[in-house]
């Protein structure tokens, strides 16, 4: 069935693209370019029907299974100098390092095509991919916004609500979540809440107007009280036996899942297919999902088409980056990879409007995200090395407060391991 579905899928996108792709710039030479990505961006069917109607184009796509190795190798090009594609995909979660080589790539505002309007975005999809200077380095692709999703049946046991509208109440604000999660473990005897404090931690920063850097790339961490108070409020509740202390995508983690080893989880669109795969068809309509996140919205995830100014053929690079970043791609995209599209005519398809989950008891996750992600705020600054905190540092020092460590005394590590990082 599933494939039925990716055929009828692929059919629709290219008659779409006989009828609309070929108002792009003319192709008089012959002209190859090279799009890299990683993982699954759900372009492969849309190809073939963009060189059939630009005569004399092909598009070589070269991807990397994994985005850890793909953007290791796209850094070490910009710094040394090494060969880039004409395309080169960036995930969100490195784009920081990439806007802060803003020369090295072309600004799609001035070569793009002319009708490509910041408007096709949600806003601050839009204005994430533009440097310091006002560059527009990234088009937009996917994005990650937040709900939550929880095990209906441990909630049940607990003496918790279940349903939708009534856990949006313990979902509202941080507080309101970590007092319910303190229920929680007493009601169920010492059941964890959730899976992981690095997790909540991640998605507390990224709500706050400044996170671990600032605009001029210098460390917060010893002036940013918004920063403090979540490693308070997120290590209080390790202390409380909210965290199960798991890595997540690890084998712990992934097992976690299997075993009901914790009732709630931050949940980002493509985090639904995730779960399904690793808890796995026994726990098939046990979890849940709802339109709600602590204190609003948020985003996890999601990435950019770039155009090194490198490439020889730059105008027609940009002219593909911006006909797969349309939305009439972008939902076809998620048709047959789940990435969930950022272009917001795309909020209003049927398609993505009727989706439905079954695994999450027939969830319309559609309407969920597309409601969360209209609550994301202004784009957190993040400047070079936010990343490389988060995964060095921070996530580490969680780690050993989970274990048992003192959060006042890691707090005082933390400081010290982000100067290594942020001289």
């Amino acid at each position: 069935m599933k494939q039925i579905r990716r055929r009828l899928a692929w059919i629709a996108a290219f008659v779409l693209l006989v009828l609309t792709a070929g108002c792009g710039p003319a192709t008089p030479e012959k002209i190859t370019l090279t799009l890299a990505t990683f993982g699954q961006f759900g372009y492969e069917d849309l190809i073939p029907g963009y060189e059939f109607t630009h005569p004399g184009l092909t598009v070589r796509q070269v991807r990397t299974e994994q985005g850890g190795p793909y953007h290791q190798d796209l850094l070490a090009k910009l710094q040394n100098g090494g060969e880039l594609a004409d395309i080169q995909a960036v995930e969100e979660g490195h784009l920081a390092d990439v806007l802060a080589q803003a020369g090295k790539f072309t600004d799609l505002a001035k070569v793009g095509p002319a009708d490509v309007r910041p408007g096709r975005w949600l806003e601050w999809k839009y204005e994430a991919g533009r440097s310091k200077d006002g560059k527009l380095v990234g088009y937009g692709t996917d994005i990650g916004p937040l709900a939550m999703c929880y095990r209906k049946d441990l909630l049940e046991a607990a003496g918790l609500p279940t349903d939708p509208g009534s856990v949006k109440t313990m979902f509202a604000t941080w507080d309101s979540y970590f007092q319910a999660g303190e229920r929680y473990v007493k009601r169920s005897k010492g059941k964890a809440w959730f899976d992981s404090a690095a997790q909540n931690f991640n998605a507390m920063v990224n709500q706050l107007p400044v996170g671990y850097l600032n605009r001029d790339d210098r460390s917060t961490l010893e002036t940013n009280t918004a920063l403090r108070d979540a490693w308070n409020q997120v290590t209080t509740a390790v202390k409380q036996g909210q965290s199960a202390g798991l890595t997540a995508f690890a084998d712990d983690g992934n097992n976690g899942l299997r075993v009901g080893a914790f009732a709630t989880k931050v949940c980002p669109s493509w985090m639904l297919g995730v779960i399904e795969q690793q808890a796995g068809l026994g726990n098939a309509g046990k979890w849940a999902i709802t339109d709600a996140f602590p204190n609003g919205g948020g985003n996890w995830g999601g990435s950019y088409l770039t155009v090194p100014a490198s490439s020889p053929h730059a105008k027609e690079a940009a002219a593909l980056a911006a006909w797969l970043t349309a939305p009439e791609q972008q939902l076809h995209a998620f048709r047959v990879s789940g990435n969930f599209p950022s272009q917001v005519d795309a909020f209003t398809s049927p398609d993505l409007l009727s989706e439905m989950n079954g695994y999450f008891g027939g969830a319309l996750s559609g309407q969920v995200f597309v409601a969360q992600a209209q609550k994301v705020g202004k784009p957190q600054y993040k400047g070079p090395g936010d990343g490389k905190i988060q995964e060095t540092v921070i996530a580490p020092a969680l780690k050993s407060v989970e274990q048992g460590a003192d959060p006042a005394a890691v707090w005082e590590q933390v400081l010290i391991g982000v100067r290594r990082v942020v001289p």
